[in-house]
C-alpha cells in the first residue's frame, strides 16, 4: 500500500517511477539494467536484505536512499553517511532528499 501511494505521490510530481521491485531478483535488475535516476531501497525486500542491489547502485553512481523501519542502525557499516528515512517517514521529507540529487527532475 506505501509503495503505491508513493508511485502516486511521485508520478504527480512529474516523475517516472520505475518498479517496485517486490522481490531481490527484479531489484537486482533494475538496478544493473534499468535507466534510473535515483532510487528509494527498503532494507527488507521480501525477507532479504537489500544491500547487493545498494553495491550495484553505488558501483553506477546512481544515488539512493533507505527508506528502513530499522534506521541507521539497520545500514552496514560501508553505508554509514547514505540518507535514511525512517519509518513512518515524511513524503516531502523524502521529495528533498531527492532533490539533492543531480540528475532529480521532478
Amino acid at each position: 500500500m506505501l509503495a503505491a501511494f508513493l508511485e502516486d505521490a511521485l508520478t504527480d510530481l512529474g516523475c517516472e517511477v520505475i518498479g517496485p521491485a517486490l522481490n531481490m531478483k527484479d531489484a537486482l535488475r533494475l538496478a544493473r539494467e534499468a535507466r534510473i535516476d535515483g532510487a528509494g531501497l527498503d532494507i527488507n525486500v521480501a525477507g532479504e536484505e537489500v544491500y547487493p542491489v545498494a553495491d550495484v547502485l553505488a558501483e553506477r553512481g546512481l544515488p539512493f536512499v533507505f527508506m528502513t523501519g530499522y534506521g541507521e542502525a539497520g545500514l552496514r557499516e560501508s553505508d554509514r553517511g547514505r540518507p535514511v528515512l525512517q519509518k513512518p517517514y515524511s513524503f516531502d521529507r523524502l521529495v528533498e532528499i531527492m532533490r539533492q540529487w543531480r540528475s532529480f527532475s521532478c
